[in-house]
């Protein structure tokens, strides 16, 4: 969202606007949440901002989804799948940033 394009601008994104967040809830291994398939459970906050925000689907340019201790099954674009199963457009590009912190003072 919030890309402009105008003179001597290569077209590339130059602004970012966070318009409001939704997070999963938390889990821990082998509990409550072990049996939703991990696309599924990131498309409940992708759905939950639409529903917030009638008509952001069209504004939407990327969707960057964050995603750590990827394995198994829920080793691929996570973001990808999570957006096509919220039901944005094949045409809206998804990447899963896998950022695992080292302590607290990292």
């Amino acid at each position: 969202m919030g890309s402009e394009i105008g003179p001597g601008n290569d077209g590339a994104m130059t602004e970012a606007f966070i318009c409001d967040y939704v997070r999963t809830p938390i889990g821990r291994f082998g509990g409550a949440l072990a049996s939703i398939r991990a696309d599924d459970l990131a498309a409940l906050p992708i759905r939950e901002l639409m529903r917030r925000h009638p008509g952001l689907a069209d504004k939407i340019d990327e969707v960057f989804l964050g995603c750590a201790n990827q394995a198994g099954e829920d080793n691929r674009n996570l973001a990808r799948m999570a957006l096509l199963l919220a039901g944005l457009p094949e045409s809206v590009p998804g990447a899963t940033v896998n950022r695992l912190w080292r302590g607290r003072n990292n």
